[in-house]
């Protein structure tokens, strides 16, 4: 990995050793050694699940840093400038857009977790109660556009053209829309909580990780959730080559354990979904 942390005394011996290395070309680990692991991730639920893994990887001798952020950008930023290690923030579809978008040289290296996204409302009770012309507000993130058309079609509220990609579905696809619904789709996802909070919209469609972080409970405010099989699983991205790396390889065994997906199934009742292994 990018980043070694020596005991003392395996530093000592790797400086009394350093021109025997050199000549034998052998550099090895040195017994003590502790390798450091750095994961970028969005606080909520993502920081929280590393901070479970913490101790197991510990178990292994792997330290994990997390350096957590609050938008969509900056962690695959520090991923291909090798800040990163690897980051934990975003489904496969989002990572292929950016990949696209900015030439990313980056892998899925495994799926871990399903934040079912959802409907919130202030003034509506249930998606049925919504009235003609209603705004509906959703993030400027591609990538999210087709699972919440998804989801408006599997409920009934609009239906998407024939034959069209439901993961990259756009608003221009629909082709059947009997409540005239509007569509805004403007805003940046960490925004969407405060307009949700404010009242505007009719209708607004949060990231559950957004929601849980400023309090919402998914499974109670939402007045309508994504279904748990959602193919939008969270994945630990890595640069490609990355993932066949042992401390990541680790990451992954610990973060897809029994024990990870207990916690998460205990902490967020529903609203977060390990994905099944």
């Amino acid at each position: 990995m990018k980043k070694l942390v020596f005991g003392s005394f395996a530093a000592v011996l790797a400086l009394s050793a350093c021109g025997a290395e050199e000549e034998s070309g052998n550099g090895g680990a040195q017994e003590g050694e502790t390798s450091t692991l750095t994961v970028g991730a969005s606080n909520v639920p993502h920081a929280q699940i590393l901070e479970e893994a913490k101790p197991l990887l510990e178990e292994q001798g792997i330290e994990l840093e997390i350096e957590t952020y609050q938008d969509y950008i900056l962690p695959n930023q520090d991923l291909e400038s090798g800040d990163l290690d690897a980051n934990y923030f975003q489904h496969t579809p989002y990572l292929e857009s950016q990949i696209a978008d900015h030439g990313y040289d980056f892998v899925s290296a495994g799926g871990i977790h399903i934040e079912p996204i959802g409907v919130y409302s202030k003034e509506y009770s249930s998606l049925e109660e919504l009235p003609e012309n209603a705004t509906i507000l959703m993030s400027n993130s591609v990538a999210d556009h087709g699972r919440i058309l998804a989801m408006l079609e599997a409920e009934g509220l609009i239906a998407l053209e024939e034959g069209v990609e439901k993961t990259s579905a756009e608003v221009d696809d629909i082709v059947e829309n009997e409540k005239n619904l509007q569509f805004d789709t403007e805003y940046e996802a960490a925004l969407l909580v405060q307009m949700y909070e404010s009242g505007e919209g009719d209708a607004v469609l949060i990231n559950s990780n957004y929601a849980i972080d400023a309090g919402l409970n998914p499974m109670e405010d939402a007045i309508a959730l994504e279904s748990s099989d959602s193919p939008y699983a969270n994945i630990i991205a890595v640069q490609a080559g990355d993932e066949e790396n042992e401390n990541i390889q680790a990451l992954v065994d610990v973060l897809t354990s029994q024990e990870i997906q207990d916690f998460i199934l205990e902490e967020w009742n529903g609203a977060i979904v390990p994905v099944e292994q």
